[in-house]
């Protein structure tokens, strides 16, 4: 029979059997290795409050916390809610992941190394 994709959409390579997650939208229950899995990092207070927050605050520097939560989608809820999207036959092969975007700061460039003493 042929298949649509080298992994058959799985990371199981090996292993008999994978644990359940429920997925975070619908609440299927669907593979670990097969569900789409998103980590997102975001301020608990959203961008409007931060300045009122730090304005009412005692302290000078308080570094407000971060909310780190790990979703899990399943495929139909990842794809409805265009977390991934649909590719082409030759794009499937492409197993590269997707350039990252990372916030933009200043440009890091390398410090030369000292030169040796004699």
């Amino acid at each position: 029979m042929t298949s649509k994709r080298r992994n058959n959409g799985r990371s199981k390579h090996g292993r008999g059997h994978v644990r359940p997650v429920r997925c975070t939208n619908c609440g299927r229950c669907v593979a670990k290795d097969k569900a789409i899995k998103k980590f997102v990092i975001r301020n608990m207070v959203e961008a409007a409050a931060v300045r009122d927050i730090s304005d009412a605050s005692v302290y000078e520097q308080y570094a407000l916390p971060k909310l780190y939560v790990k979703l899990h989608y399943c495929v139909s809820c990842a794809i409805h809610s265009k977390v991934v999207r649909n590719r082409s036959k030759e794009d499937r092969k492409i197993r590269t992941p997707p350039p990252r975007f990372i916030k933009s700061g200043p440009p890091q460039t390398p410090k030369p190394a000292a030169a040796p003493r004699s």
